[in-house]
C-alpha cells in the first residue's frame, strides 16, 4: 500500500472517499499438480500499489450497474448479489465489474454463448484476434461490455464467480477502495496476459511459490492479496477451490490501520486483532 508520507502536500484523510472496487483471483490446475493463480504486476508510475504483484480487478464503474445487463448475468440477480455483499442494493455490480476488468486487464473474459452454452474459446486466431480488439475498445470505453455480449450473443458467468473476502484501504492512503474479492475458474483455451500499460508483467503461480517469495521479499504483496492467497494454500485443485470458494458465507470487512512513529512516519500496518490496533 502506498504510503500517505510520500507526498509532501497536506491533505485531509477523513476528505479521501471510499471507492468500491471488485479484483478476481483466476484458479486453474497446473500440470505438474496442485493449482496456480494468475497475477500481474503493476507499473511503477502507478499512483497506487505501484509495483505490486496483484490479481486482475479495479473500481466498480457506472456502466457496472445499469439495469440492462442483469438480464446477462446467469444465475445472479442483483438481489441475491447484494444480500451476499451485506448491500441494500447494486451487488451485482460488483460481479460484473470483475469480469470487465479481468477482460481489460488480462484478456480473459468470463463469458459464455447464449445458443450453446459454452465458454468463450480464443483457440481460433480470427476470434481471438477480434476479441483482443473488443479488449482495448472496452479499456478505452468506446465500447460497452453490455454492447460486446449483445452483439455476440454473449452471457456473462456470475453463477460460477464466488465471493471470497473484503477489505477496505487503511484511513491515511490517498487513495482508498472498499474492495470485494472473488475466485473464477480460469476458462480453457484463454490463455491470459497483462496490457503492457497500467501492467507491465504476468504469470501464473502456485500459492506456495507465491508465499515464499513474498516471504523472501522477492514478491511484493499487499495484505488483501497475501491474505486471499493464503486462502488458497489448503487446496490440492481447482475442483477443491472452487467448492470452498462457493461455501464462504459473508465474509467480515477487514480494515488494516496504518502504524506511524512520532514524526507521522508510517512504520507498518496493524491487522484487527493485533495487540495495538484498538489504540491506532
Amino acid at each position: 500500500m502506498t504510503s500517505a508520507t510520500q507526498h509532501d502536500e497536506p491533505f485531509d484523510p477523513a476528505l479521501v472517499p471510499v471507492k468500491p472496487a471488485a479484483t478476481v483471483l483466476l484458479v486453474r490446475d497446473a500440470e505438474a499438480g496442485g493449482i496456480e493463480v494468475f497475477m500481474l504486476r503493476r507499473t511503477f508510475n502507478a499512483a497506487f500499489a505501484s509495483g505490486m504483484f496483484v490479481f486482475p480487478g479495479g473500481k466498480v464503474d457506472d456502466v457496472d450497474g445499469v439495469e440492462e445487463i442483469a438480464e446477462l448475468c446467469d444465475g445472479l440477480w442483483d438481489d441475491e448479489a447484494s444480500a451476499l455483499l451485506g448491500i441494500a442494493s447494486g451487488g451485482l455490480a460488483y460481479w460484473v465489474a470483475c469480469i470487465r476488468e479481468c477482460f481489460e486487464e488480462a484478456g480473459v473474459l468470463l463469458a459464455r454463448h447464449q445458443d450453446t452454452g459454452e465458454i468463450v474459446r480464443f483457440d481460433d486466431p480470427v476470434v481471438a484476434e477480434r476479441f483482443q480488439k473488443e479488449r482495448v475498445n472496452i479499456h478505452d470505453g468506446s465500447v460497452a461490455l453490455l454492447d460486446l455480449c449483445e452483439r455476440e450473443g454473449l452471457t456473462l458467468t456470475t453463477d460460477e464467480i464466488h465471493y471470497v473476502s473484503h477489505w477496505i484501504t487503511p484511513m491515511g492512503e490517498r487513495r482508498r477502495f472498499d474492495t470485494r474479492f472473488f475466485i473464477a475458474r480460469a476458462p480453457n483455451a484463454q490463455e491470459p496476459l497483462h496490457d503492457d500499460g497500467e501492467t507491465i508483467a504476468s504469470m501464473w503461480i502456485s500459492p506456495q511459490e507465491a508465499m515464499e517469495r513474498a516471504h523472501e521479499k522477492d514478491l511484493m504483496l499487499m495484505p488483501p492479496t497475501k491474505a486471499n492467497i493464503e486462502f488458497l494454500l489448503p487446496f490440492a485443485t481447482a475442483d477443491e477451490v472452487m467448492k470452498a470458494a462457493s461455501q464462504v458465507s459473508r465474509p467480515q470487512a477487514i480494515l488494516p490501520k496504518l502504524k506511524t512513529d512520532a514524526d507521522g512516519r508510517v512504520v507498518g500496518i496493524a491487522m484487527p486483532g493485533d495487540p495495538e490496533y484498538a489504540g491506532l
